[in-house]
């Protein structure tokens, strides 16, 4: 079921606390704010990255990031969703489709001709929203931690 009154807007630094809280819910822990603070501005004054909100009657209730890349093996610009939330009760209203519709539209304008995500293991019901959306499973993400 759709909501009819969503907005989906590009974050500004005003949305610094949303964004902090949306992702600090999203990940399961509390991010040292200083550090937080400093990458997310730094982000927002970059061309080639984009955070976008949805609003339902001027409320947050989601968010989304892309960034974009020329990367070498793919000779050209591909995009990734860095980060996606739709708080809990709002989940599928396809406000999660609208966010990803216009985060396509963001890479599409900076002329990438994929786009990418990421989302971990356990966000079993993430992945299956991404196959639904026309994501496919293609590659394996490798970590290391310092």
């Amino acid at each position: 079921m759709a909501v009819s009154n969503l907005f989906i807007r590009v974050a500004t630094e005003k949305d610094e606390e949303t964004v902090y809280n949306m992702i600090c819910d999203l990940e399961d822990k509390e991010f040292d704010r200083e550090s937080f603070n400093n990458v997310f501005h730094t982000n927002l004054a970059q061309d080639r990255i984009q955070y976008v909100i949805a609003e339902l009657g001027g409320e947050p209730v989601g968010m989304g990031s892309c960034h974009t890349q020329f990367l070498l093996h793919h000779a050209c610009v591909v995009a990734e969703i860095q980060e996606m939330y739709v708080s809990p009760q709002y989940r599928s209203k396809e406000i999660g489709k609208a966010l990803v519709e216009k985060l396509i539209d963001f890479a599409k304008s900076k002329n990438a001709l994929q786009i990418e995500v990421t989302s971990n293991n356990v966000r079993e019901s993430a992945h299956r929203f991404y196959e639904k959306e026309g994501f496919k499973k293609s590659h394996v993400k490798l970590v290391m931690y310092f």
